[in-house]
């Protein structure tokens, strides 16, 4: 990636942010469904991947 490519995206996140399209509850939400992701095996042996709330 390019940096004007990633310059544009972190613009893109910043007026997302600020015009509340990005939350941090939709940041912990995505954070939660990464964590399943990555981690199923401990879903599968009971532990709680839920973040706080």
């Amino acid at each position: 990636m390019s940096l004007i490519g990633l310059i544009y995206i972190l613009i893109g996140l910043y007026v997302a942010w600020i015009h509340h399209y990005i939350t941090p509850a939709l940041l912990r939400d995505v954070a939660e469904a990464l964590l399943a992701v990555l981690l199923w095996f401990l879903i599968l042996l009971g532990v709680d991947l839920h973040l706080g709330g």
